[in-house]
């Protein structure tokens, strides 16, 4: 921590991100002053204003602080913002996230969780097994935490859990005690151009765990041989042939009820009330990395059934007799997969209406067979047009890309202002919304519009 210990004033570009907002609260942690710039006003935004973070949203150089320590931006911000250009050519200390995650874990014991989707609910799921059980943790998370309604928390403890994000290869620099490899799909083409290449950065994360280290990997990983580390386990939801897999699992109450079957350790009735077959996968490594801590079981049963969740991950914002409505941020074909499917085995006699905004032009044209086969698993599928992000349009890449690839022919695209009142007209009973744009914006309007 050595590059923080001179940091009294910093200053961040992209403050609302998920990573960012964590990295911003840890700063105030530190007793730091803190400020900061984004691009809209948003509920993540707000709550950093009420810890005493001052935040602006035009871009201006009139207002930024000239007298900050360091300057932290998002890979997201444009390279000719023009805060950052003045940051840069005046001779500050301009960082990307990914270099304070390296300071802040220099020298602390590290659970690092990577993956090109899961990692949040993973992360999420490390941190509060450490944190309720009492053995401690400092958490920096990309999502939030619906235990504790926050994406960070400190701990006395030398120890961090943190999301590993591979956009930007950020994870690489990050050293890991304990690594969690959820999946190496196809991702951030526009990054790294092939799928080989997602792979090699995967397996190049691998190699940054310490001596002696762990890690724990879906079991059927594409190159899982090339995944190395001094203790490596493996694990599944379906099949045997892993070290850690689920066993006697049933569904009661719209909650999960299973075993967890290891060489050499088991733990009966775990209790998970988090929604989705691919949730029962998630929790299954998050407690094999709490076995691996030595953590007592009754502790880690306990805490697995204390978990609420995290914020846009199968979260229930509507649960009645009369209408069910899901948030979601799968936006990878391969994440709609698990989350379809996941709603499907616990409302079996339910049509399922599913709402989905592409992220991303580069994704939706990389990946738009893809996307179609996952979506025709739905009954129903409204597209709403891609939401762009940091990118400009690509010609020919629109949601009508996505929609002229399934087979199921009960799809429509629609726009953001015209679902509200769709909403009204057919009243789903099971409705799923699910992107990582700003369709979250819209969720509580669909609530309105099915009450």
């Amino acid at each position: 921590m050595s590059e923080l210990n001179n940091i009294r004033k910093i200053y961040f570009i992209g403050i609302g991100g998920i990573g960012m907002s964590a990295l911003a609260r840890f700063f105030v942690s530190r007793g730091s002053e803190v400020s900061g710039y984004d691009k809209t006003s948003t509920l993540l935004t707000k709550e950093l204003e009420k810890i005493g973070i001052n935040i602006h949203y035009e871009e201006s150089v009139d207002s930024i602080p000239k007298d900050v320590e360091a300057v932290v931006y998002t890979p997201a911000i444009p390279k000719d913002h023009k805060e950052l250009l003045f940051y840069q050519q005046n001779n500050y200390k301009v960082v990307k996230r990914s270099d304070v995650l390296q300071w802040i874990t220099e020298s602390s014991f590290n659970v690092c969780i990577g993956g090109t989707h899961g990692k949040t609910t993973v992360t999420s799921m490390i941190a509060h097994i450490l944190r309720d059980t009492g053995f401690g943790c400092n958490a920096f998370l990309g999502g939030i935490a619906a235990n504790y309604n926050t994406n960070f928390w400190s701990s006395e403890k030398d120890v961090v859990v943190v999301e590993a994000d591979e956009y930007d290869r950020s994870f690489l620099k990050l050293v890991p005690d304990v690594a969690v490899i959820t999946a190496m799909d196809a991702d951030h083409l526009d990054i790294y151009g092939t799928a080989e290449e997602v792979e090699n950065a995967f397996i190049q994360f691998s190699q940054k765990i310490k001596a002696g280290g762990c890690l724990v990997s879906k079991y059927g990983l594409k190159r899982h041989d090339e995944l190395k580390a001094d203790h490596h386990f493996t694990y599944s939801y379906h099949d045997k042939s892993a070290d850690v897999h689920p066993l006697n699992m049933q569904i009661q109450q719209g909650s999960y009820v299973f075993d967890v079957v290891a060489k050499g350790w088991s733990l009966k009735n775990v209790l998970l009330h988090m929604g989705g077959l691919h949730n029962i996968e998630n929790a299954i490594a998050a407690i094999t990395v709490a076995k691996y801590l030595k953590i007592d079981d009754e502790k880690i049963k306990t805490a697995v059934a204390n978990f609420k969740g995290v914020k846009r991950r199968f979260e229930y914002v509507l649960k009645t007799d009369d209408h069910i409505l899901i948030d979601d941020y799968a936006h990878h074909p391969e994440e709609l997969r698990a989350l379809i499917t996941g709603v499907k085995s616990l409302f079996v006699k339910e049509k399922m209406t599913l709402v989905f905004q592409p992220h991303l032009f580069s994704r939706t044209k990389d990946l738009a067979d893809d996307f179609a086969t996952s979506l025709d698993l739905a009954d129903e599928v409204i597209l709403l047009p891609i939401y762009p992000a940091r990118e400009l349009p690509m010609e020919g890449v629109t949601s009508e890309l996505i929609s002229g690839k399934m087979k199921m022919k009960n799809t429509k695209v629609i726009s953001k202002e015209e679902l509200k009142d769709w909403v009204k007209a057919h009243q789903p009973k099971l409705m799923v919304m699910a992107g990582a744009g700003d369709i979250d914006a819209l969720v509580l309007q669909v609530k309105e519009s099915l009450t």
